[in-house]
C-alpha cells in the first residue's frame, strides 16, 4: 500500500534519492515543458522527474539513468499541480469513491472531507478501515472531525455520536476539526465539551473551520478568540475582507445552491482588492448535476475571466490551501517530494485538463479517461443495502400537529399554522401541502407534520437519503406513501417517486441506504431525471436533494423536523416530540 498521504517509508526514500544519483532511473520523466513553480510564483521552462508516486526532481537537469522510463513530451503544455478541493461533503448521493475519481478525472486530485456520515452509518473501526481502502484511489483523500450532528439526536444516539470525536480527531488522516454549525452551542451556550474538542484540535497542530453566514464583526472576532482558523460562508466581497482582515483563511464558494464565487470576484475588483494569498475555492458539497463540467477547473476558470491574475488562481487552488492545512510538504505545488499530481494544461487561460497524473499514474490522457476504478470494500466495512425488518402500518400516517414547515428556498423552512383537514386520505391538488414523517431506520419513533412548497400534486416521495440516515415521506395521498415506502424497503434505500398508484422513478441507494453505487457521469443522468419528475410536480425551487438532506439540519432557520421532533431551531426547543411507535 502507497503510503504518500503521511509519509514514505525509509526503503522508499532510499529509492528517491537514488534516483538522483543515477541508481535508479525515474519511471516517469516529463522533458522540456513549461510548469508553475508557486514558491516563485513563476512558469519556470524545465524538466520534471517522477518516481512511483513521487515527483523527485524539477529543474533544468536530465537524469542520467533512463531505463524502463516513460519519457513525455511536454513542450506543447502547461503543467500545473493537481487542484485541492478543501471542503467537500462527499456522500451527497454519490460516494467518497465515485467522487474522488471523477473529480480526478477533472484535475481535482486532493479532498478535504467531511466525515459526518461515517458517525451515523458504521462504527469507527469499519470507517478508518475504508479511510485505509481510500488511500489506493487516485486523488489523495483527507477528512475533518466533526463535533456537532447538524441535528438533534436522541440521547442514546447523542452519546454514540460524542464517543467518536476524539478518536476521529486523533487519526491521521483528519487535518482539521469542524466544519462548527454547532457555534452557537459554544459561544452563548457554554457549551465547554464542544469547546474542549476545539482545544485538542489546536493541541494537535490542525485547523479548525467554522461556519458562520451572516456573522457580525464581533461574532467573527470571538469565534478567532475560541480558535476558529477558516470559514467559507462568505457570500460578498465585503463579507470575504471582512474575514481576511480578521486572519481567517477564506473560502470563495461556486455551489450548488450557493454559487457566489462571479459576484464576489466582481466585488474584489470593484474594491481594487488584489491579494488572493488566504482565499482558496469551494464547491461545498454540490449535488451530482452540477459537476457535469468538473469541479475546481471550474472555479479557476471563473476566476480567470473575472479577472484574477492566472497565477493567484492557480495557487487558490493548489498552494493555497495546502499551505493552510499543513500538507504543503505532500501536495500543492510541483516540487521534489510532493505526490505527483500533475495537470497539463493546453494554455495556462484554460484550467480544464487534457492529461492528468494522480499519485504519478495517468487518469486522463490526451483527453481520454485511462485506468481502471478503485475496488472498496463496502460490505465487509459494514457499508450494505438497508434492511428494514419492520412494517409501515396505517397509524403511522395520523397528522395531527398544528403546525407545520413552510419552505422559502430549498433548504430554509418557517413555521405556519395548519389550516387543512389533515385526516383526508389525499390532500387536493389545488392545495400546495403534502403529508411530511421523518421515521427512525430502525422504525423506533415518527414525526408527522405537512410540508407546504414542496409539492402540489406528487402521491408520494420516499427515501433513505437523508442528514441523519432516517427515513422521509413526502407526499399527497396516503396508499401512495406506502407504497412508495414498500419499493424503497425492497431497493435496500433510495429514492421513489409514486404517482396514482404507479412508481414513476427510483434512484437505488444500495451503500447504507444514503449513496449510490454508479460512477458520477450516471448518477449525473438521473439526478437530472429526478428533478425533472420533481419539477413536473410542482417543486419551485432548483436543488431538491439538498432539501431533502437538511429537512432535520438544525444550522439552518427556522424551523426543523428532527429525531427529537419539530424544533424551533433558534430557540433550541421542541415544539412537539416524535412519538415512539
Amino acid at each position: 500500500m502507497n503510503e504518500q498521504r503521511f509519509r514514505w517509508r525509509n526503503r522508499q526514500l532510499r529509492e528517491h534519492t537514488a534516483v538522483i544519483d543515477g541508481k535508479l532511473a525515474p519511471t516517469k520523466l516529463i522533458k522540456q515543458t513549461t510548469y508553475l513553480n508557486v514558491y516563485l510564483k513563476q512558469w519556470v521552462n524545465g524538466h520534471i522527474w517522477i518516481y512511483n508516486d513521487r515527483i523527485v526532481y524539477t529543474g533544468k537537469e536530465l537524469p542520467a539513468n533512463l531505463d524502463g522510463t516513460e519519457v513525455i513530451d511536454g513542450r506543447s503544455t502547461y503543467v500545473v499541480p493537481g487542484y485541492i478541493e478543501p471542503h467537500a461533503h462527499p456522500f451527497q448521493l454519490y460516494n467518497p469513491h465515485t467522487l474522488a475519481e471523477y473529480a480526478a478525472q477533472t484535475g481535482t486530485t486532493t479532498l478535504i472531507n467531511d466525515n459526518l456520515m461515517w458517525l451515523f452509518l458504521t462504527k469507527k473501526g469499519k470507517a478508518f478501515s475504508l479511510l485505509e481502502e481510500f488511500m489506493n484511489l487516485p486523488a489523495s483523500m483527507y477528512w475533518w472531525a466533526r463535533f456537532d450532528s447538524q441535528s438533534a439526536l436522541r440521547e442514546e444516539d447523542k452519546a454514540f455520536f460524542d464517543d467518536q470525536v476524539l478518536p476521529w480527531l486523533e487519526h491521521d488522516a483528519v487535518i482539521q476539526g469542524g466544519e462548527l454549525t454547532a457555534w452557537p452551542d459554544v459561544l452563548y451556550g457554554g457549551d465547554d465539551q464542544m469547546l474542549h474538542w476545539m482545544q485538542e484540535t489546536k493541541r494537535s497542530r490542525k485547523p479548525l473551520e467554522g461556519h458562520l453566514p451572516g456573522a457580525s464583526e464581533q461574532t467573527l472576532v470571538k469565534m478567532k478568540l475560541l480558535g476558529i482558523d477558516s470559514e467559507h460562508e462568505s457570500m460578498t466581497a465585503d463579507e470575504v475582507i471582512s474575514r481576511l482582515s480578521l486572519g481567517y483563511q477564506t473560502g470563495l464558494r461556486y455551489s450548488s445552491i450557493r454559487p457566489d464565487l462571479p459576484d464576489i470576484l466582481k466585488g474584489l475588483k470593484a474594491k481594487n482588492y488584489t491579494h488572493y494569498d488566504h482565499m482558496m475555492y469551494t464547491t461545498d458539497g454540490s449535488t451530482p448535476g452540477f459537476y457535469r463540467e468538473g469541479l475546481i477547473n471550474l472555479c479557476i476558470k471563473i476566476a480567470i475571466e473575472e479577472g484574477v491574475p492566472e497565477m493567484d488562481a492557480y495557487m487558490m487552488a493548489s498552494y493555497q490551501p495546502a499551505r493552510h492545512f499543513g500538507i504543503e510538504e505532500r501536495v500543492g505545488s510541483i516540487l521534489p517530494g510532493r505526490v505527483a499530481h500533475l495537470n497539463f494544461l493546453s494554455d495556462p487561460k484554460d484550467p480544464t485538463p487534457l492529461s492528468i497524473l494522480a499519485k504519478g499514474e495517468w487518469v486522463k490522457k490526451d483527453g481520454e479517461v485511462v485506468g481502471e476504478s478503485t475496488k472498496i470494500g463496502w460490505v465487509k466495512n459494514d457499508i450494505s443495502p438497508l434492511k428494514l425488518d419492520w412494517e409501515m402500518t396505517d397509524e403511522d400516517l395520523q397528522f395531527s400537529m398544528p403546525i407545520g414547515m413552510e419552505m422559502f428556498n430549498d433548504v430554509i423552512m418557517k413555521p405556519y399554522a395548519i389550516d387543512i383537514d389533515a385526516s383526508v386520505e389525499k390532500i387536493p391538488d389545488h392545495l400546495d401541502e403534502a403529508f411530511l414523517t421523518l421515521m427512525d431506520r430502525d422504525g423506533e419513533w415518527k414525526v408527522n407534520t405537512l410540508l407546504k412548497g414542496f409539492t402540489n400534486s406528487l402521491g408520494a416521495l420516499a427515501s433513505s437519503y437523508s442528514n441523519t440516515g432516517d427515513l422521509i415521506l413526502i407526499g399527497k395521498s396516503r396508499e401512495d406513501i406506502k407504497l412508495a415506502f414498500a419499493r424503497m424497503k425492497e431497493l435496500g434505500g433510495g429514492i421513489v417517486l409514486v404517482n396514482e398508484g404507479k412508481v414513476v422513478f427510483e434512484l437505488p441507494l444500495p451503500l447504507a441506504g444514503v449513496m449510490s453505487d454508479l460512477p458520477m457521469e450516471q448518477l449525473i443522468k438521473e439526478e437530472a431525471r429526478l428533478k425533472k419528475h420533481l419539477k413536473s410536480f410542482g417543486f419551485a425551487f432548483e436543488d431538491p436533494v439538498y432539501t431533502l438532506l437538511f429537512l432535520s439540519s438544525m444550522h439552518l432557520p427556522f424551523i426543523r423536523i428532527t429525531p427529537l421532533g419539530l424544533m424551533n431551531v433558534k430557540k433550541k426547543e421542541v415544539l412537539y416530540p416524535s412519538i415512539m411507535r
